[in-house]
Protein backbone atom coordinates (compact mmCIF):
# COMPACT_ATOMS: atom_id res chain seq x y z
CA UNK A 1 0.00 0.00 0.00
CA UNK A 2 1.55 3.29 -1.07
CA UNK A 3 1.57 6.39 1.10
CA UNK A 4 -1.23 8.20 -0.79
CA UNK A 5 -3.67 5.26 -0.49
CA UNK A 6 -2.84 4.84 3.18
CA UNK A 7 -3.41 8.54 3.81
CA UNK A 8 -6.80 8.48 2.06
CA UNK A 9 -7.83 5.38 4.02
CA UNK A 10 -6.81 7.00 7.29
CA UNK A 11 -8.76 10.19 6.46
CA UNK A 12 -11.84 8.14 5.57
CA UNK A 13 -11.70 6.14 8.81
CA UNK A 14 -11.20 9.34 10.79
CA UNK A 15 -14.27 10.91 9.20
CA UNK A 16 -16.38 7.83 9.97
CA UNK A 17 -15.10 7.79 13.55
CA UNK A 18 -15.89 11.47 14.06
CA UNK A 19 -19.38 11.02 12.59
CA UNK A 20 -20.09 8.04 14.83
CA UNK A 21 -18.77 9.92 17.83
CA UNK A 22 -20.88 12.98 17.08
CA UNK A 23 -24.05 10.89 16.81
CA UNK A 24 -23.30 9.04 20.02
CA UNK A 25 -22.19 12.11 21.93
CA UNK A 26 -25.26 14.17 21.00
CA UNK A 27 -27.55 11.66 22.69
CA UNK A 28 -25.22 11.15 25.64
CA UNK A 29 -24.90 14.89 26.28
CA UNK A 30 -28.59 15.78 25.94
CA UNK A 31 -29.80 17.80 27.74
CA UNK A 32 -27.00 20.34 28.13
CA UNK A 33 -29.23 23.23 29.26
CA UNK A 34 -32.78 23.90 30.53
CA UNK A 35 -35.61 22.35 28.51
CA UNK A 36 -38.48 24.58 27.45
CA UNK A 37 -41.79 22.72 27.36
CA UNK A 38 -44.28 24.77 25.33
CA UNK A 39 -47.98 24.48 26.19
CA UNK A 40 -50.17 26.04 23.46
CA UNK A 41 -53.01 26.63 25.93
CA UNK A 42 -53.72 28.89 28.90
CA UNK A 43 -52.33 28.16 32.36
CA UNK A 44 -54.67 26.25 34.62
CA UNK A 45 -56.12 23.97 31.97
CA UNK A 46 -55.78 20.22 31.65
CA UNK A 47 -52.71 20.12 29.39
CA UNK A 48 -50.98 22.78 31.48
CA UNK A 49 -51.48 20.61 34.56
CA UNK A 50 -50.14 17.55 32.73
CA UNK A 51 -47.13 19.51 31.43
CA UNK A 52 -46.17 20.83 34.85
CA UNK A 53 -46.40 17.38 36.41
CA UNK A 54 -44.27 15.89 33.63
CA UNK A 55 -41.82 18.76 33.85
CA UNK A 56 -41.33 18.35 37.57
CA UNK A 57 -40.67 14.62 37.24
CA UNK A 58 -38.28 14.96 34.29
CA UNK A 59 -36.41 17.80 36.02
CA UNK A 60 -35.66 15.35 38.83
CA UNK A 61 -34.50 12.53 36.54
CA UNK A 62 -32.45 14.57 34.04
CA UNK A 63 -31.04 17.10 36.54
CA UNK A 64 -31.92 19.94 34.17
CA UNK A 65 -34.84 22.30 34.78
CA UNK A 66 -37.91 21.89 32.60
CA UNK A 67 -39.47 25.32 32.10
CA UNK A 68 -43.16 25.26 31.16
CA UNK A 69 -44.20 28.15 28.91
CA UNK A 70 -47.80 28.90 27.94
CA UNK A 71 -48.30 30.20 24.39
CA UNK A 72 -52.06 29.98 23.79
CA UNK A 73 -54.05 30.90 20.72
CA UNK A 74 -54.71 29.96 17.12
CA UNK A 75 -56.05 26.51 17.93
CA UNK A 76 -52.63 25.51 19.36
CA UNK A 77 -50.82 26.84 16.26
CA UNK A 78 -49.08 29.76 18.01
CA UNK A 79 -47.29 27.48 20.45
CA UNK A 80 -46.63 24.88 17.77
CA UNK A 81 -45.12 27.51 15.48
CA UNK A 82 -42.78 28.64 18.26
CA UNK A 83 -41.47 25.08 18.53
CA UNK A 84 -41.32 24.55 14.76
CA UNK A 85 -39.08 27.64 14.48
CA UNK A 86 -36.90 26.77 17.51
CA UNK A 87 -33.35 25.37 17.23
CA UNK A 88 -33.56 21.60 16.52
CA UNK A 89 -31.45 20.54 19.48
CA UNK A 90 -34.03 18.84 21.73
CA UNK A 91 -34.26 21.68 24.23
CA UNK A 92 -37.59 23.08 23.01
CA UNK A 93 -40.52 20.66 23.16
CA UNK A 94 -44.22 20.99 22.41
CA UNK A 95 -46.86 19.17 24.44
CA UNK A 96 -50.24 19.36 22.77
CA UNK A 97 -53.39 17.49 21.82
CA UNK A 98 -54.86 16.20 18.59
CA UNK A 99 -56.26 19.72 18.32
CA UNK A 100 -52.99 20.44 16.47
CA UNK A 101 -54.03 18.08 13.68
CA UNK A 102 -57.47 19.71 13.63
CA UNK A 103 -56.14 23.27 13.50
CA UNK A 104 -53.76 22.37 10.68
CA UNK A 105 -56.80 21.64 8.51
CA UNK A 106 -58.91 24.52 9.81
CA UNK A 107 -56.75 27.53 9.00
CA UNK A 108 -56.21 28.78 5.47
CA UNK A 109 -52.66 29.79 6.31
CA UNK A 110 -50.61 27.68 8.70
CA UNK A 111 -47.21 29.32 9.46
CA UNK A 112 -45.34 26.01 9.26
CA UNK A 113 -45.57 22.59 7.64
CA UNK A 114 -46.72 20.17 10.38
CA UNK A 115 -45.21 17.18 8.56
CA UNK A 116 -41.84 18.79 7.81
CA UNK A 117 -41.30 21.28 10.63
CA UNK A 118 -42.33 19.10 13.57
CA UNK A 119 -41.35 15.59 14.61
CA UNK A 120 -44.04 13.61 16.42
CA UNK A 121 -41.95 12.10 19.23
CA UNK A 122 -44.51 10.09 21.22
CA UNK A 123 -48.19 9.81 22.00
CA UNK A 124 -48.14 10.14 25.76
CA UNK A 125 -51.77 9.58 26.74
CA UNK A 126 -55.23 9.03 25.31
CA UNK A 127 -58.60 9.97 26.73
CA UNK A 128 -62.30 10.13 26.06
CA UNK A 129 -64.33 13.31 26.43
CA UNK A 130 -67.37 13.98 28.57
CA UNK A 131 -70.61 15.70 27.61
CA UNK A 132 -71.47 17.94 30.57
CA UNK A 133 -74.26 20.43 31.22
CA UNK A 134 -74.47 23.36 33.61
CA UNK A 135 -76.82 23.95 36.54
CA UNK A 136 -79.47 25.75 34.48
CA UNK A 137 -80.08 22.74 32.22
CA UNK A 138 -82.78 20.67 33.91
CA UNK A 139 -81.99 17.26 32.42
CA UNK A 140 -80.19 14.24 33.86
CA UNK A 141 -79.79 12.04 30.79
CA UNK A 142 -78.13 12.60 27.44
CA UNK A 143 -81.27 11.51 25.57
CA UNK A 144 -83.24 14.21 27.41
CA UNK A 145 -80.63 16.83 26.54
CA UNK A 146 -80.97 15.98 22.84
CA UNK A 147 -84.75 16.16 23.13
CA UNK A 148 -84.50 19.56 24.83
CA UNK A 149 -82.13 20.86 22.14
CA UNK A 150 -84.45 19.66 19.39
CA UNK A 151 -87.40 21.40 21.04
CA UNK A 152 -85.48 24.71 21.20
CA UNK A 153 -83.37 24.89 18.03
CA UNK A 154 -80.60 27.45 18.39
CA UNK A 155 -81.62 28.51 21.89
CA UNK A 156 -79.16 26.31 23.79
CA UNK A 157 -75.45 26.98 23.48
CA UNK A 158 -72.19 25.21 24.15
CA UNK A 159 -68.67 26.32 24.97
CA UNK A 160 -65.38 25.14 23.52
CA UNK A 161 -61.70 25.91 23.97
CA UNK A 162 -61.65 27.83 20.70
CA UNK A 163 -62.63 27.52 17.06
CA UNK A 164 -61.06 24.37 15.67
CA UNK A 165 -60.30 22.88 19.09
CA UNK A 166 -61.19 19.26 19.80
CA UNK A 167 -64.21 20.20 21.98
CA UNK A 168 -65.51 22.37 19.14
CA UNK A 169 -65.07 19.74 16.45
CA UNK A 170 -66.47 16.87 18.52
CA UNK A 171 -69.56 18.88 19.41
CA UNK A 172 -70.06 19.79 15.76
CA UNK A 173 -69.87 16.10 14.87
CA UNK A 174 -72.36 15.34 17.63
CA UNK A 175 -74.69 18.03 16.31
CA UNK A 176 -74.56 16.54 12.81
CA UNK A 177 -75.21 13.01 14.06
CA UNK A 178 -77.97 14.04 16.47
CA UNK A 179 -79.53 16.63 14.14
CA UNK A 180 -79.59 19.36 16.78
CA UNK A 181 -78.80 23.07 16.60
CA UNK A 182 -76.61 24.52 19.37
CA UNK A 183 -74.92 27.93 19.28
CA UNK A 184 -71.13 27.96 19.70
CA UNK A 185 -69.31 30.19 22.21
CA UNK A 186 -65.50 29.84 22.07
CA UNK A 187 -63.22 30.42 25.08
CA UNK A 188 -59.45 30.70 25.36
CA UNK A 189 -58.95 27.47 27.30
CA UNK A 190 -60.34 24.75 29.57
CA UNK A 191 -60.38 26.85 32.72
CA UNK A 192 -62.50 29.80 31.47
CA UNK A 193 -64.80 27.43 29.56
CA UNK A 194 -65.49 25.28 32.61
CA UNK A 195 -65.95 28.36 34.81
CA UNK A 196 -68.54 29.67 32.35
CA UNK A 197 -70.38 26.34 32.46
CA UNK A 198 -70.51 26.28 36.26
CA UNK A 199 -71.65 29.92 36.34
CA UNK A 200 -74.48 29.10 33.94
CA UNK A 201 -73.18 31.36 31.16
CA UNK A 202 -73.25 28.40 28.78
CA UNK A 203 -75.43 25.30 28.73
CA UNK A 204 -73.09 22.48 27.71
CA UNK A 205 -69.51 21.52 26.92
CA UNK A 206 -67.51 18.60 25.67
CA UNK A 207 -64.46 18.41 27.90
CA UNK A 208 -61.90 15.93 29.25
CA UNK A 209 -62.87 14.15 32.46
CA UNK A 210 -60.16 16.07 34.31
CA UNK A 211 -61.96 19.32 33.58
CA UNK A 212 -65.33 18.12 34.88
CA UNK A 213 -64.84 15.41 37.49
CA UNK A 214 -64.33 17.48 40.64
CA UNK A 215 -67.07 19.93 39.66
CA UNK A 216 -69.40 16.99 39.06
CA UNK A 217 -68.66 15.59 42.53
CA UNK A 218 -69.34 19.04 44.02
CA UNK A 219 -72.70 19.15 42.26
CA UNK A 220 -71.80 22.13 40.06
CA UNK A 221 -72.40 20.32 36.76
CA UNK A 222 -73.73 17.03 35.41
CA UNK A 223 -71.86 14.62 33.16
CA UNK A 224 -74.45 13.07 30.87
CA UNK A 225 -72.31 10.83 28.65
CA UNK A 226 -68.77 9.97 27.56
CA UNK A 227 -67.40 9.62 24.03
CA UNK A 228 -65.69 6.25 24.51
CA UNK A 229 -67.32 3.06 23.23
CA UNK A 230 -67.22 1.54 26.70
CA UNK A 231 -68.09 2.92 30.12
CA UNK A 232 -65.36 4.28 32.34
CA UNK A 233 -64.45 2.63 35.65
CA UNK A 234 -64.44 6.12 37.19
CA UNK A 235 -67.94 6.85 35.90
CA UNK A 236 -69.66 3.46 35.92
CA UNK A 237 -73.15 4.99 35.99
CA UNK A 238 -72.53 7.40 33.11
CA UNK A 239 -73.48 5.91 29.73
CA UNK A 240 -71.62 6.35 26.46
CA UNK A 241 -72.95 8.60 23.73
CA UNK A 242 -73.22 5.49 21.59
CA UNK A 243 -75.62 3.75 23.96
CA UNK A 244 -77.59 6.96 24.55
CA UNK A 245 -79.11 7.56 21.17
CA UNK A 246 -76.16 7.91 18.75
CA UNK A 247 -74.98 4.34 17.98
CA UNK A 248 -71.36 4.11 16.86
CA UNK A 249 -70.37 7.59 17.99
CA UNK A 250 -66.82 7.58 19.36
CA UNK A 251 -64.04 10.06 20.00
CA UNK A 252 -60.71 9.45 21.74
CA UNK A 253 -58.22 12.28 21.98
CA UNK A 254 -54.47 12.16 22.51
CA UNK A 255 -51.72 14.16 24.17
CA UNK A 256 -48.31 14.04 22.51
CA UNK A 257 -44.79 15.43 22.46
CA UNK A 258 -43.24 17.14 19.42
CA UNK A 259 -39.83 18.64 18.65
CA UNK A 260 -38.60 20.85 15.80
CA UNK A 261 -37.99 19.17 12.46
CA UNK A 262 -34.32 18.39 11.97
CA UNK A 263 -33.72 17.36 15.58
CA UNK A 264 -31.17 14.49 15.54
CA UNK A 265 -32.95 11.15 15.66
CA UNK A 266 -30.82 9.94 18.58
CA UNK A 267 -31.96 12.94 20.64
CA UNK A 268 -35.57 12.29 19.59
CA UNK A 269 -35.21 8.72 20.78
CA UNK A 270 -33.83 9.79 24.14
CA UNK A 271 -36.72 12.23 24.64
CA UNK A 272 -39.18 9.46 23.80
CA UNK A 273 -37.54 7.13 26.31
CA UNK A 274 -37.49 9.73 29.10
CA UNK A 275 -41.17 10.59 28.74
CA UNK A 276 -42.15 6.91 28.50
CA UNK A 277 -40.24 6.18 31.72
CA UNK A 278 -42.12 8.97 33.46
CA UNK A 279 -45.48 7.62 32.25
CA UNK A 280 -44.62 4.19 33.66
CA UNK A 281 -43.83 5.46 37.14
CA UNK A 282 -46.44 4.49 39.74
CA UNK A 283 -46.76 8.11 40.86
CA UNK A 284 -47.60 9.36 37.38
CA UNK A 285 -49.95 6.46 36.64
CA UNK A 286 -51.99 7.52 39.65
CA UNK A 287 -52.12 11.10 38.37
CA UNK A 288 -53.21 9.96 34.89
CA UNK A 289 -56.04 8.00 36.45
CA UNK A 290 -57.13 11.12 38.33
CA UNK A 291 -57.09 13.13 35.11
CA UNK A 292 -59.00 10.46 33.19
CA UNK A 293 -56.13 9.55 30.87
CA UNK A 294 -54.55 6.24 29.89
CA UNK A 295 -50.80 6.08 29.36
CA UNK A 296 -49.54 5.18 25.88
CA UNK A 297 -45.85 6.09 25.42
CA UNK A 298 -45.78 5.10 21.75
CA UNK A 299 -42.71 4.96 19.53
CA UNK A 300 -41.86 7.87 17.28
CA UNK A 301 -42.67 5.79 14.19
CA UNK A 302 -46.13 4.83 15.49
CA UNK A 303 -47.02 8.36 16.59
CA UNK A 304 -45.80 9.87 13.31
CA UNK A 305 -48.10 7.55 11.39
CA UNK A 306 -51.03 8.39 13.66
CA UNK A 307 -50.43 12.14 13.50
CA UNK A 308 -50.15 12.21 9.73
CA UNK A 309 -53.30 10.10 9.45
CA UNK A 310 -55.13 12.54 11.72
CA UNK A 311 -54.07 15.47 9.51
CA UNK A 312 -55.90 13.82 6.63
CA UNK A 313 -58.91 12.58 8.61
CA UNK A 314 -59.63 15.84 10.44
CA UNK A 315 -59.37 17.87 7.24
CA UNK A 316 -62.14 15.66 5.85
CA UNK A 317 -64.24 16.04 9.01
CA UNK A 318 -63.91 19.84 8.87
CA UNK A 319 -65.06 19.81 5.27
CA UNK A 320 -67.97 17.45 5.98
CA UNK A 321 -69.05 19.52 8.99
CA UNK A 322 -68.94 22.67 6.81
CA UNK A 323 -66.81 24.53 9.32
CA UNK A 324 -65.53 27.74 7.74
CA UNK A 325 -61.78 27.92 7.35
CA UNK A 326 -60.17 30.64 9.46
Amino acid sequence: MNFLVAKQLFQGLTTLFMLACSLTCSAQSWPTKPIHLIVPFNAGGTIDTVARSLGQRITETLKQPVIVENKPGGGALIGANAVAKAPPDGHTLLITTNGLAIASGLYKKVPFDPKRDLIAVSELMSTFMTVAVGPKVQVNQFKDFLALARSKPGELNYGSTGIGSAPHLVMELLKINAKVNLSHIPYSGDAPMNQALIAGDIDAVITPLSGAYESMKAGNLKILAITDTKRSDRLPNVPTVSESGLPGFEYLGWVGIFVPGGTPIDVVKKIQIEFSKTLNSSEFKEKMNTWGYEGVGSTTETFTQKFQGDLINYAKVIKDAKIDLE
